[in-house]
């Protein structure tokens, strides 16, 4: 496609024509600027052909032919005056009466010196203005015009296909997109996987709106909106638009920061025109994505004021939804991943009515997810996708997606014909870990300690039953880590203080495997004791999992907590650190006692490590034995055995 055209090229063009006509425009030849001491001179001395006044004011005095070269050549003066046309030009001021006499002296002057001087002739004319003064005099507003109806028209095509298309004049216009209920690539529940439970409860919205007269018959009201809530990437998106394509009704959708502009009152006015647009078409479905961006909690948030362009476009949005007007047939749907700043006249009832919780997907619904996204990608045909599911925990619709076309383009990469388990798999390690760094710069002792490190963990991990099962370890570095050891983590959903405990050993084994075995103590421990640390505190100061501070949680779910503020005492806080120190050094105990009873085998994994860098669950069972997770008993320990009391004295 050929470029289009820039008009400023134009205009700078003609700009630098007009600068330099004016700057070397012209010849040098121009007549004298003359005063009445010069006319009457030339007057005098009998210089003076004629004179033709303009308007009153303006004198063009013609010499003769030959003073024109006689003052050229004695008078600087008159050195470049034109042969053609007035040599001297003067402004009478307007009063001819007193040129015409000053003339008359001069003349009478000349006629005593030489009476044979020649009369000068004056004349007096009215200059008539043509098409082109006009033009001349009206030519700079017609320069500003057309240069602000291009500015104007530009800006309407950088505005972009909005309502009323766009422009400084349609600034308050809402820029919603509409999908029209005949439109035949309209998606519908079939599209989305997953989401079981929140497919169940929006399906009532979409039963109310295809049978509107039913529930009206017995009196009941339609919700007037659905806030849905959940993570990011869980397809809540995906979600509205399916409602819409199932209700077979016209779908509005806006995001919340197209409200938001930098004019006052230009959100206000988006959001009327955004209702006014929804009615015509009603009944219909009003989808706001992001809508915490103008939700905000008033009077709470940093360069939140009262005149403050966002309140006063929530202001006109809690108005609209639940005001003296009435939005018949207009439902409308939200989309945030941030609920707990959302304000509290915003989630009353009324507005929206119903809260929808969008959250991850189990394994079940992961492997759905897979399917859809797999539709369209060449696969090799042994692929367990229920394993794929399993490989994910954790994992959004869009970290699926990411997954699959991440696998596509790692088999294209290598060259192969179709798609396999091993390209997934590497796949969901370049996501969760980062690219490889193979060529990272280590020493064999940096390489060794790194292998003890992992060992150290899948080992405790191996030996304890409440530990997630170890898939593989790896000492190839990924993003800012030297190694990983990778785990499935079970989809548990309560948690006991025996369970935590087992997690704890297995996250600080790696620094006691290193200190045990190689009297070195690295920083290659720093993520393995923040989150340690992390679950220590809200073993104690969430979950009430410590027998001396008691049952009691300091934790904020509304997240409206002043962060300068403890809800507890001095006291209290030392006491939550003197038992985050005990959970951490009994965690610690427990996982010195495995690695001691282990020093051998974890010396054969790290072995093993080095030479293959990737070891799997069949190596490390080849070494170890049978999980714990997959023996019917467990070998318990003195160590193990107190934990369990201690867990059952809490649990008491």
């Amino acid at each position: 496609m050929r470029p289009r055209f820039n008009f400023m090229w134009f205009w700078a063009l003609v700009a630098m024509v007009i600068i330099g006509y004016s700057m070397m425009g012209g010849s040098d030849a121009r007549p004298v600027e003359g005063d009445w001491n010069m006319v009457d001179e030339l007057v005098e001395r009998g210089l003076v052909e004629r004179i033709e006044v303009k308007d009153k004011e303006q004198a063009s005095i013609y010499l003769r032919s030959d003073a024109v070269d006689t003052l050229a050549a004695n008078d600087e003066r008159f050195a470049n005056v034109p042969k053609s046309g007035a040599q001297v030009v003067y402004n009478t001021g307007g009063d001819v009466q007193y040129f015409a006499e000053r003339i008359a002296q001069a003349e009478a002057k000349a006629a005593e010196q030489n009476p044979n001087v020649e009369e000068v002739v004056v004349k007096y004319s009215r200059s008539e203005k043509g098409w082109g003064s006009y033009l001349i005099e009206f030519l700079p507003w017609i320069f500003i015009i057309v240069v602000w109806i291009f500015i104007m028209r530009s800006m309407a095509r950088n505005a972009g296909g909005g309502a009323g298309g766009g422009g400084i004049m349609n600034v308050g216009k809402a820029r919603a997109q509409m999908s029209d209920k005949n439109n035949k690539d309209r998606v519908t529940f079939q599209d989305v996987a997953g989401l079981e439970e929140a497919k169940v409860e929006i399906m009532e919205i979409v039963d109310f709106l295809r049978k509107a007269d039913r529930y009206k018959a017995l009196g009941a009201k339609i919700p007037k909106g659905a806030l849905l809530a959940g993570p990011p990437g869980t397809g809540k998106t995906l979600l509205a638009k399916a409602v819409a394509g199932e209700a077979n009704v016209p779908f509005l959708s806006i995001s919340g920061s197209d409200f938001v502009e930098m004019f006052v009152g230009v959100g206000a006015s988006r959001v009327r025109d955004l209702f006014e647009q929804a009615k015509k078409v009603a009944p219909c479905i009003v989808f706001i994505d992001e809508i915490d961006a103008i939700g905000r909690a008033r009077g709470k948030n940093s360069g939140f004021s009262g005149n403050d362009e966002r309140e006063n476009t929530l202001n006109q949005l809690l108005t609209e939804m639940d005001g003296f007007q009435t939005n018949a047939g207009v439902i409308v749907l939200a989309a945030t991943n941030r609920v707990d700043i959302l304000d509290k006249a915003l989630m009353r009832a009324g507005r929206f009515d119903r809260q929808i919780e969008v959250g991850l997907p189990d394994v079940k619904e992961r492997q759905a997810i897979f399917d859809v996204h797999l539709r369209k990608i060449k696969l090799a045909p042994n692929l367990d996708r229920e394993f794929l599911a399993k490989q994910t925990p954790g994992f959004a619709g869009a970290d699926i997606a990411n997954v699959c076309n991440e696998a596509a383009l790692i088999a294209a990469r290598n060259g192969k014909d179709c798609v396999s388990q091993e390209e997934f798999l590497a796949a969901i390690d370049r996501i969760v870990g980062g690219l490889e760094r193979r060529n990272m710069p280590m020493t064999p002792a940096e390489r060794r300690s790194t292998a003890i490190h992992e060992a150290g963990h899948a080992t405790v991990m191996w030996r304890l039953e409440h530990c997630d099962p170890v898939l593989k370890i790896t000492i190839i570095p990924r993003g800012r880590s030297l190694g990983a050891t990778w785990y499935l983590p079970e989809e548990r959903v309560n948690h006991n203080v025996e369970h935590f405990m087992h997690k704890l050993a297995g996250l600080v084994a790696g620094r006691v495997a290193e200190q045990r075995l190689m009297g070195v103590t690295s920083t290659g421990a720093l993520n393995d004791l923040e989150r340690t640390t992390k679950t220590a505190y809200a073993m104690v100061a969430y979950y009430g999992m410590s027998p001396k501070v008691g049952n009691v949680s300091f934790y904020d779910a509304a997240g409206q907590r002043d962060m300068f503020t403890k809800p507890f005492s001095e006291r209290t806080a030392e006491l939550i650190d003197d038992e985050v120190r005990r959970i951490v050094d009994e965690a610690v105990a427990l996982a010195t006692e495995i690695i001691e009873r282990d020093r051998e085998n974890i010396s054969r994994l790290a072995d093993l490590l080095i030479a293959k860098e990737t070891i799997f669950g069949e190596d490390i069972e080849s070494i170890l034995g049978k999980s714990a997770q997959t023996r019917d008993e467990e070998p318990t320990t003195e160590v193990a055995e107190e934990v369990a009391e201690t867990a059952e004295a809490a649990e008491e």
